[in-house]
Formats: structure tokens, C-alpha cells, sequence
């Protein structure tokens, strides 16, 4: 079904059969229930600290089981922030926690697969991006350059490239 064609059937219902589907969608599936609950109590701290909370038991798992180090829980959550329409700086905050994070993980626990420290300069590189594009490396500047000093003072393989990464947008 096209747009059209759902602006078309949209307007053929009346305002009692609308409300109805929206009800149901929203019984239904889990992220219309998300973005309307987001929508009228935007509370972006609480989802922030809840997104912060399960990337860091990717690291730190609190039951003593082996930490799994998944990107893909991360990437998960901002993709969610950026669908709710979360503000910017929000967004940001979160993308430099789970490379902080990671590099935390790091401090305690060597890492030796080359996946990892990829998967880490991609999320850095996707990071800088978007806060280039949202006019916040001012303000991040600070935390960028501890993420860039933390992999050189612990000898990340690809420590050159985050330096090389930061250069090309920090001052």
C-alpha cells in the first residue's frame, strides 16, 4: 500500500473507527507503544540511562556470566533514539558511552579480536559524523579526545586511525 492509498482509506474512516486502529496498534506492537508513550512524556533521561544500563551489561554483566561485548545491542538503541526523534546531544551522549564503555572493558580485560577494535573505530567514525552533522563537536570535543587518548595510552591496534578519525573533525 502507498501513501496515497493510506491517506485515501485514512480519510474514508470516521474519527470512532481511527481511533480504534490507533488503539489497536498501539496494543499490538511494541514500538507504536514506544513512540507514543515517547511522544507524550518525552522522558529522554530515563530512556537514556535505561539504553545506558543494558550496553553496559554487554561489558559488565551483573549475573557473572561472560560479557559479550555485542556493538549490535548499542547500535540497537541508537537507532531507536534517532527513529523517537530524541534530541541530538542525547543521541550523542550515548554513541561516546558505548565506545567509553568498551574501552573501559578494554582497561580491565585485553582484548585480541580484531573484530572488536573495527566494530569500535566504525562506531567512533559514525559518532564523529553525527555529531559533526548536529553542530556538537565543541561541546564533545573534550570526551572525543579522551576516547582517542584511552586507545593510544592502551594500545589499541587501530589507534592510528582513531587519531587520524578525530583530526579530521576537532579543531
Amino acid at each position: 500500500m502507498s501513501k496515497r492509498e493510506l491517506k485515501q482509506y485514512l480519510k474514508e474512516l470516521t474519527k470512532e473507527q481511527l481511533e480504534e486502529q490507533i488503539l489497536d496498534l498501539y496494543g499490538r506492537f511494541k514500538e507504536v507503544k514506544t513512540f507514543y508513550d515517547f511522544a507524550f512524556n518525552p522522558r529522554e533521561d530515563k530512556l537514556l540511562e535505561e539504553a545506558k544500563w543494558q550496553i553496559s551489561k554487554e561489558y559488565f554483566p551483573v549475573n557473572g556470566r561472560k560479557p559479550k561485548t555485542r556493538r549490535s545491542v548499542a547500535q540497537k538503541h541508537i537507532r531507536n533514539f534517532v527513529r523517537l526523534g530524541v534530541d541530538a546531544p542525547v543521541i550523542a551522549d550515548l554513541m561516546l558511552y558505548n565506545i567509553e564503555v568498551a574501552q573501559t572493558f578494554c582497561g580491565e580485560r585485553p582484548v585480541t579480536q580484531e573484530a572488536f577494535y573495527r566494530a569500535m573505530l566504525k562506531s567512533f567514525e559514525e559518532a564523529l559524523l553525527f555529531i559533526e552533522e548536529h553542530g556538537l563537536i565543541a561541546q564533545l570535543a573534550p570526551r572525543i579526545n579522551r576516547i582517542v587518548d584511552e586507545a593510544v595510552e592502551q594500545r589499541w591496534m587501530n589507534r592510528a586511525a582513531f587519531e587520524k578519525t578525530a583530526a579530521l573533525y576537532t579543531i
